[in-house]
């Protein structure tokens, strides 16, 4: 079994929730070995269940030219079986970017992986009606993952890993950071919460989301929304859960009126504990409900909310 290459992901000084489940994915492949381009000593430390961290001194801001220059010299160093890398904008990019380098084999939107003799990638194709396998051949091959494949706990773990530094290529190439502009900061981050109180079409109206708001402030929760809510305008974009929106992992998820489509169910089919009330006893989201009832959404939350004041 050869090398398994993490690349590292971070902005503004912040390793991204993604580098810790394709390095805890990648111990259960084979050796780990992280890439960390631009990064810092203090990253460094939080590396600790790597097997070993090649670091670039590069610049700290994201630049794709100089950063896929930079992880094919950290490829030729360490000659791995297999790259895994984001799924993200950033993690696309350098993959797309090893890949032409090198002409090693490419898979993307993958959400599981496998290395016994051949490496083997998995995706969700149609919101998860089908999951396709690809076979890569034995590596050198790229995996693009998924955010929210894997468990980010299985790789975090504080350390001191073995620590090997690659020089960064000479040259600024043609593409020059100038600045990195945010997006407006959403009233409420959704995927920090530990209770969601999502709505689907079934709330019926604007006015009627009153109803699911004041069950979420009795429980401390936030409002999320299937994308239906969010295309009428009823909420902002920054609460939508789903393929389009946002992957959500709480520890409870209470849908409200959520048909299920394969869509919505891709962004919080991992929360800990899902309860499902809907009025129509065949929607989909009692496939993967932990609990569930068939009811009239607004008789079940207002005695529930009455309950709890």
């Amino acid at each position: 079994m050869g090398d398994i290459l993490v690349v590292a992901e971070h902005l503004n000084g912040q390793l991204d929730e993604a580098t810790f489940e394709l390095i805890g994915m990648a111990n259960g492949l084979g050796n780990t070995v992280v890439a960390l381009i631009g990064g810092t000593d203090e990253m460094v430390s939080q590396l600790g269940a790597a097997s070993k961290v090649v670091k670039v001194d590069a610049a700290a801001d994201f630049n794709p030219e100089t950063y896929g220059a930079a992880l094919g010299a950290v490829a030729d160093a360490v000659n791995p079986q297999v790259v895994l890398t984001t799924g993200s904008s950033m993690g696309m990019e350098l993959a797309n970017s090893l890949s032409a380098q090198k002409s090693w084999p490419l898979a993307v939107a993958a959400t599981g992986v496998s290395a016994n003799g051949s490496v083997k990638a998995e995706a969700a194709l149609f919101g998860g009606k089908i999951i396709a396998t690809t076979d890569l051949g034995s590596g050198p091959c790229i995996v693009a993952v998924v955010g929210g494949s894997a468990p980010a706990d299985a790789g975090r773990k504080e350390g001191s890993p073995a620590v090997e530094t690659v020089d960064a290529p000479a040259g600024a190439g043609k593409v020059h950071f100038k600045k990195l502009i945010m997006p407006e900061s959403a009233d409420v981050d959704i995927t920090t919460k530990d209770v969601l109180v999502a709505i689907g079409r079934g709330i019926g109206s604007k006015d009627d989301i009153e109803v699911a708001e004041e069950l979420a402030e009795a429980l401390d929760a936030a409002v999320a929304a299937s994308r239906p809510i969010i295309d009428a305008g009823w909420l902002p974009k920054s609460r939508q859960v789903g393929k389009s929106g946002l992957k959500v992992k709480p520890k409870v998820y209470i849908a409200l009126g959520i048909s299920g489509a394969p869509e919505h169910l891709e962004g919080m089919k991992n929360s800990s504990t899902i309860i499902a009330i809907n009025s129509d006893k065949n929607a989909p989201i009692f496939d993967v409900a932990h609990y569930g009832m068939v009811a009239d959404l607004f008789d079940v939350v207002e005695e529930l909310t009455e309950a709890l004041d």
